[in-house]
């Protein structure tokens, strides 16, 4: 028996619990993206599990490996999923926002409503004002709407300013 074979035999056992345990929380992730309500609450199961399921898996690979050559390989996998994975959880949850598939009823504090109230965008949920009415764009200073054609005047001399074309 060779002096680094106890190293072997503990590096051997600590991949092996390591990869039962990304296999557990990747299963645990699937689990929740089937049993979630919900596009946000499913975003929580698709990212956080899911990432330390991955480097769990990755390093339970590199121990057992023992490469330098893979590990090279392995570390750009682990860093592009936790950049992108992230960003993408941001955009799904922010267009299962706008078209409301969501549980209002789990949100403690939400933050997108006051955003697109102010924006005047009463078709998008929090878009209302508490009287049930879509705000205005903070843009317009006559509080109609932001489209231009919405908003032609039937007096066709009327300039820019509101003043008709006559003789001031």
């Amino acid at each position: 028996m060779t002096p680094e074979a106890p190293v072997i035999e503990a590096l051997d056992i600590a991949a092996g619990v390591l990869l039962v345990l990304g296999g557990f929380l990747s299963l645990a992730a699937g689990i929740g993206l089937n049993r979630f309500p919900d596009a946000l609450s499913r975003l929580h199961a698709a990212t956080k599990p899911q990432i330390l399921g991955l480097v769990f898996v990755v390093l339970a690979l590199a121990l057992s490996v023992r490469s330098g050559a893979v590990l090279l390989l392995l570390v750009p996998v682990v860093v592009f999923q936790m950049l992108t994975a992230p960003i993408a959880a941001h955009m799904v949850g922010r267009a299962g926002y706008r078209t409301g598939d969501f549980d209002a009823g789990t949100l403690i504090v939400d933050e997108l409503a006051e955003d697109i109230a102010s924006a005047g965008r009463g078709d998008l949920p929090g878009g209302e004002l508490p009287g049930g009415e879509a705000q205005p764009p903070p843009d317009d200073p006559r509080g109609a709407s932001a489209d231009p054609r919405a908003d032609a005047s039937p007096d066709a001399s009327a300039d820019a300013s509101g003043r008709g074309a006559g003789p001031a």
